[in-house]
This record gives C-alpha cells, sequence and structure tokens, in this order.
C-alpha cells in the first residue's frame, strides 16, 4: 500500500469528527469545553501538510489519490476553521438548560 492511501485514510479520519462538532455547536449553541488554541494547532498542523505537499508534490506515477490528498487537507482545515468561527460566535452564550 502507498503512504498516499494511509495519509488519506488519516485525514478521512479526523475530518470525519469535525462535523459532528460543528452540528453540536449549531444546534446548541453552545460551546463550552471546546479549546480554541487547540482548534488554532490543529489548523497549523493543516496548513503545513498543504505546504508540504505544494512544495513536495507527487510525481505522476503515484496516482490519482497521491493528486487528490492536498484537497483533503484544505477540507479538513475549512471544517476547522468553520468550528473556530463558531466558537467566536457563541462562546458568550449561556449555558443550554437541561429538559
Amino acid at each position: 500500500m502507498s503512504a498516499w492511501f494511509f495519509e488519506a485514510l488519516m485525514l478521512l479520519a479526523f475530518g470525519c469528527s469535525w462535523p459532528a462538532s460543528i452540528a453540536k455547536s449549531l444546534r446548541t449553541r453552545f460551546v463550552r469545553g471546546k479549546s480554541p488554541t487547540f482548534m488554532v494547532i490543529v489548523l497549523a498542523g493543516y496548513l503545513c501538510g498543504i505546504v508540504h505537499k505544494l512544495l513536495n508534490p507527487p510525481g505522476a506515477e503515484a496516482g490519482f489519490l497521491a493528486g487528490h490528498v492536498l484537497w483533503l487537507y484544505v477540507l479538513d482545515m475549512a471544517l476547522v476553521g468553520f468550528d473556530l468561527a463558531l466558537y467566536v460566535l457563541f462562546r458568550k452564550n449561556a449555558e443550554p438548560r437541561a429538559a
């Protein structure tokens, strides 16, 4: 198996967690417990991955997946950025009441 395959799986796995976090923030409009520092660190990590891919593009023999891993970084970065924006938007909201 190619390293590109496992890199894509890693990005897909990490990317699956952000929609759940975003959905919870949108549903409850409450973000206590989320760490903006953590999200900024994750964004920086994805940015480093993007820069790496731009500086070291895959060769023609690498295949379809290798050429598209960059877009998984961009998608994950967009999800984290959106979650961070929700944090900024909802950070002063009071805790929701228990039903």
